[in-house]
């Protein structure tokens, strides 16, 4: 038998097949088949879990994972990639599904996916190219650790024989893959330590124990509030942060599985095919959700996936597990489970980024962003606030070497009749604060050349501090030319200048 069905160096251009080179290739199938498998299994006791934390019935949120995973596989803009319930949106409408009922949830997914679709339209999905490399690795380095830690309470408080099969599941994730990857070795492990703990009737800890599930699909969800201007007004901040939590964490998944890959993905199409999938799961299911990251690395790294049929395959086993096998699902043990993903949070972590060589060499501002980005994510459990203190961190950095970079040399003519100011650097809010101070005035001759040459002005805040120097100088009776301005800077001198200090200025 062959190692693997699809040689490493096919993976990635594996990625793009078009829908007919994909059906068409056997290998391609069967390799996204089984990825889709073991994804879904690794899949269905994070939707339990978060819908409890949601109050939303898990069947329920069983079915919208499905129908977010099948509709993203036709609509995302990034293949392979996993979207479910995930658990950062329902820490977002827990609040208020807990506080005013779960019939206003339909709602407020829905708006909460027009937003995103307006924001995917619109081409907003480009700020994303601002998040520095400091912050995208803090956000995967603190995944890891919340996989990680997610998956401890697995191993609190439960029989001995549970150790025995936490250890058995690692050992098959580790030893069969020595043996063919045909077969991906978390599925084998689940597979068989289930197998063994229902034949010898070992009892442990189950996905059933976690919450009721039966079988039989939910039907539509109804509407049942009055969507008036006051519970729009109810919603609408819930429905604004579940669209751009949501948006936050799909964008970051895609940029990680694009390097992972070695691919590119269309983040504007990811980000307006999210919101109609929401509200589709919103209407077939009842909540929304986003990329799930653990499971897109389960799908990408372990799975070996690269295109839309995994996901495809992934949502179409959910329903068949919820309609049709959740007996089966419901005895899977959850050690097993659990040390799937502790493997996963494993995988997850750039081990790299923390050698104490590499952070040796990384600047120090950097280290500093990368470390409080991962604090935020473990402190508060929640990888867009994360993502958001680390980026404005990040930003405040970078303004402040900026400003410090910053410089203006005064050149005295040899006749003394003239002084010359050299500027260098951007001149922005940050810098002009200053600019005044590098001004001698009151020693200066009567004519001051101010030289933009190696400069260029970005901000009102920069015209105003120019214009007061000027008017420091016009009242002392000393002429003042500036020059070497770009053409940019020049224009917006030009629409600014002498509008912005008031009456003293003109």
């Amino acid at each position: 038998m062959p190692r693997s069905l699809l040689s490493t160096r096919d993976l990635n251009t594996r990625g793009s097949l078009s829908w007919r080179g994909i059906l068409t290739s056997p290998a391609v199938i069967v390799t996204e088949a089984l990825a889709g498998a073991v994804t879904v299994l690794a899949l269905i006791p994070e939707v339990i879990s978060f819908a409890i934390i949601a109050g939303v019935d898990p069947v329920n949120a069983l079915v919208a994972s499905a129908v977010l995973a099948i509709s993203m596989s036709f609509l995302g803009g990034r293949r392979a990639m996993v979207t479910a319930a995930a658990g950062s949106v329902a820490l977002v409408v827990a609040p208020l599904v807990h506080a005013e009922g779960v019939e206003y949830l339909l709602p407020t997914v829905i708006v909460a996916g027009v937003v995103q679709i307006v924001f995917g339209v619109t081409g907003l999905a480009r700020v994303m190219r601002y998040i520095p490399r400091s912050v995208m690795i803090g956000f995967v380095n603190g995944l890891g650790v919340l996989i990680f830690a997610a998956q401890v309470n697995a191993l609190i408080d439960v029989p001995w024989q549970v150790y025995l099969l936490f250890a058995l599941t690692l050992l098959i994730i580790w030893l069969f893959p020595r043996l063919t990857k045909v077969v991906p070795a978390p599925l084998v492990a689940i597979i068989a330590v289930t197998a063994l703990t229902v034949a010898l009737g070992i009892t442990v800890p189950t996905v059933g124990d976690e919450a009721e599930i039966t079988g039989g699909l939910p039907g539509i969800t109804p509407f049942s509030v009055p969507f008036t201007l006051d519970t729009l007004v109810l919603i609408a901040p819930t429905a604004i942060a579940v669209a751009f939590v949501g948006l936050i964490e799909t964008l970051l998944t895609a940029k990680l599985v694009d390097d992972m890959t070695d691919s590119r993905s269309s983040k504007k199409r990811e980000s307006w095919g999210l919101g109609v999938a929401n509200i589709l799961s919103g209407i077939w299911g009842g909540i929304a959700g986003c990329a799930m990251i653990g499971q897109t690395v389960v799908n990408v790294k372990i799975g070996r996936a690269r295109t839309r049929l995994s996901t495809l395959f992934a949502g179409l086993f959910l329903l068949a597990f919820v309609a049709l096998l959740s007996n089966v699902m419901a005895v899977i043990p959850m050690v097993a489970l659990a040390a799937v993903m502790m493997v996963v949070a494993v995988r997850t972590v750039d081990w790299h980024s923390i050698r104490p060589r590499v952070v040796r060499r990384m600047p120090r501002a950097e280290v500093l962003v990368m470390v409080v980005t991962v604090a935020t994510v473990v402190a508060t459990g929640n990888l867009a606030i994360g993502v958001g203190i680390g980026a404005v961190l990040a930003s405040l950095l970078l303004l402040q070497r900026a400003s410090q970079a910053f410089n203006v040399t005064r050149v005295l003519a040899t006749d003394g009749e003239s002084v010359e100011y050299r500027v260098r650097g951007a001149l922005f809010f940050a810098s002009s604060n200053d600019l005044a101070d590098r001004f001698h005035e009151a020693g200066d001759p009567a004519r001051v050349v101010i030289d933009f040459t190696e400069s260029r002005i970005w901000d009102a805040s920069s015209v105003a501090a120019l214009d007061a120097i000027e008017e420091k100088y016009r009242r002392d009776g000393i002429t003042v030319e500036v020059r070497g301005l770009d053409e940019r800077s020049a224009r917006l001198r030009a629409s600014m200048s002498g509008h912005l200090n008031g009456p003293a200025a003109e």
